[in-house]
């Protein structure tokens, strides 16, 4: 995927502008403080334990963006959200990508994770893909209000598929829907200001 260059400046519903850029290999450190800051409800539920130095390092020191795009977006040279796009290349699911999007607390409900997914589908819209999935624990209400009005609707319960950093099991939702319905409802929100991913 091509990126040689990019970088975009937002602003975000209340005016604050926001840098969305690919993730670089020396973004460790910075990373690490993202994902070390947030709440611990916040990563309950994501897949890998981000505050892990070892763990961090992986993600940028095997960047491949034809595999996994990473954006990040900063604030005041912070970063204050992370979003992603998966996507297989080979196979009879190359057609179909996953994202995934961690915000800061102070910028939820700000639009800015509604920021990161534009970014993402647009890019996934540029690589040909007919699909999008979003995979929400069925405890993450907010998340999966939020997705929903991006366009996505629950395609399937997987139940007891996720176990939380404490052990428990949570039902894994999977939400999708195809890349130009979910276009086509970003677009229209663009004037509404809908709420963002990390309602």
């Amino acid at each position: 995927m091509h990126l040689e260059g990019f970088s975009e400046n937002l602003a975000l519903r209340d005016g604050t502008r926001i840098l969305v850029r690919p993730m670089q290999p020396d973004d460790g450190p910075a990373l690490l403080e993202f994902f070390r800051s947030l709440p611990v409800q916040d990563r309950l539920f994501l897949r890998e334990d981000v505050t892990r130095e070892d763990v961090i390092d992986r993600f940028v020191q095997r960047l491949d963006y034809d595999r996994v795009l990473p954006l990040l977006a900063e604030y005041e040279g912070r970063i204050v959200g992370d979003g992603t796009l998966h996507r297989s290349q080979r196979g009879w699911a190359a057609h179909v990508g996953e994202i995934r999007i961690v915000v800061d607390p102070a910028f939820q409900r700000r639009g800015l994770g509604t920021a990161l997914a534009r970014q993402l589908v647009r890019f996934a819209t540029g690589a040909g893909l007919d699909k999008l999935v979003a995979q929400v624990v069925d405890n993450q209400v907010g998340a999966k209000r939020a997705f929903g009005k991006l366009g996505f609707y629950p395609e399937a319960v997987l139940k007891g598929h996720v176990k939380d950093l404490s052990g428990a099991k949570r039902d894994l939702v999977v939400l999708a829907n195809d890349v130009s319905q979910i276009w086509e409802t970003m677009e229209s929100m663009v004037s509404d200001y809908s709420p963002s991913i990390g309602d």
